[in-house]
């Protein structure tokens, strides 16, 4: 699975997770290494690395800003589902490695 130039926004977040709706992914693929640049709601500025597996699964790593102005980093396995209309639906449990190290679950859907 490739995810060069797609992009994604949440459409369910756990409560303790700062993306929104208003979160918009955009996502790039070299090989197996994905990299995005994302803003949106409660994140002014965000990054993240992952690498991607055969079955398109991505295991990744990322830091944002939000609108508190505190830096926030986290670790996220993103599994990816395809939709009827084709397009991808990413399943993600996720970290973070700051704050109060809580975990959560969200689903991102490509547009």
């Amino acid at each position: 699975m490739n995810y060069n130039n797609k992009r994604f926004k949440p459409i369910s977040n756990s409560e303790n997770g700062e993306t929104t709706a208003e979160t918009i992914f955009e996502y790039k693929q070299d090989g197996n290494i994905l990299t995005s640049n994302y803003s949106g709601g409660q994140i002014v500025s965000g990054h993240l690395i992952g690498l991607v597996d055969e079955s398109g699964t991505i295991e990744m790593r990322y830091h944002q800003v939000n609108t508190k102005g505190a830096l926030m980093t986290g670790i996220c396995i993103s599994k990816p589902e395809i939709i009827a209309n084709g397009k991808i639906r990413l399943h993600e449990e996720w970290k973070w490695t700051s704050g109060d190290g809580s975990n959560g679950k969200s689903i991102l859907e490509e547009f």
